[in-house]
């Protein structure tokens, strides 16, 4: 006989009870990835509001729940638009003039975010416009202690949220310590490295340099803190230090400068930075009872 096609042939249910498909059971039986108690709740969702990682995600069948995959999606285009975003400086410049410093706006070698991302070595060095500049302004601050460095990074994001409230509360600490600071200077498309020529050029005893870290899925506005005792061209990041994940969600600003402030003082009174210095926590002396620099 011949085979009928679909069309012709007549409606059929999986099975002959309609209440068997038409119910669905009282308690879903768990997906990969879930735990679920006498009552169908899952053991591990509470877990989730300790952390921004992706735990206890579960899935559909073999594949992501449709909320999990546009969460990641959402995650991921926040962490490119950091990463791409513009440096709004002047107006961060203004910022951090207004919460009581004087600052001053410097170049790189990079010229734009795209030669940025794409030429490292560009953010690592000064522009000749800014090496002049800060030969005709160097005899006029004469020596001083400590180079702020202000720049994007790899998350513009970060540097405008961030970086105002860690100085607001980190420059106080720093001057009843008796810590002279050069003017902050805030340096769109720099690399971590700069800070050795910057305070190399201007004879610092310390450099400190604030920019944003490289986005993650969860952190698209993250603050990195790296500082450097003695700064010259031959330091690697062997010779410094550095505090990460600084934001509400991670480290707060005020906690960050906190923990700065202590880092420094005990760099400046071993004279040394990097993989010697070492965080023992409260053993660290408060910044107030530190000495002034001789």
């Amino acid at each position: 006989m011949a085979a009928r096609c679909c069309r012709c042939r007549p409606p059929t249910r999986c099975s002959p009870d309609p209440a068997v498909n038409d119910t669905p059971p009282a308690s879903p039986p768990a997906s990969a990835g879930q735990v679920l108690d006498a009552e169908g709740a899952d053991t591990w969702a509470h877990l989730r509001r300790y952390t921004r990682a992706r735990i206890a995600l579960g899935r559909a069948g073999g594949s992501a729940r449709s909320a999990t995959l546009l969460d990641f999606r959402l995650s991921h285009a926040r962490a490119r638009d950091a990463v791409l975003m513009e440096f709004h400086a002047p107006e961060l410049a203004e910022t951090l003039a207004r919460d009581g410093g004087e600052t001053v706006s410097l170049t790189t070698a990079a010229t734009d975010r795209q030669t940025y991302l794409l030429r490292p070595d560009l953010g690592r060095t000064l522009s000749d416009a800014a090496r002049n500049q800060l030969a005709r302004r160097r005899a006029g601050w004469g020596a001083r202690d400590l180079a702020i460095i202000v720049s994007d990074g790899l998350s513009a994001l970060a540097a405008e949220r961030q970086a105002a409230p860690v100085l607001a509360a980190l420059r106080p600490l720093l001057q009843a310590a008796g810590w002279s600071l050069f003017p902050v200077f805030v340096v769109p498309f720099a690399r971590v490295k700069l800070q050795d020529e910057l305070g190399e050029r201007l004879g610092a005893r310390h450099t400190l340099m604030l920019l944003g870290e490289r986005p993650g899925l969860g952190s698209p506005d993250s603050l990195g803190a790296y500082f450097t005792y003695q700064p010259r061209g031959d330091r690697t990041d062997a010779d410094r230090n550095c505090l990460s994940n600084i934001r509400p969600e991670g480290l707060p600003p005020a906690a960050a400068a906190r923990k700065l402030a202590q880092l420094l003082a005990e760099s400046r009174r071993l004279g040394l930075s990097g993989v010697g210095l070492k965080d023992t926590g409260d053993a660290l002396p408060a910044p107030a009872t530190v000495l002034a620099p001789t």
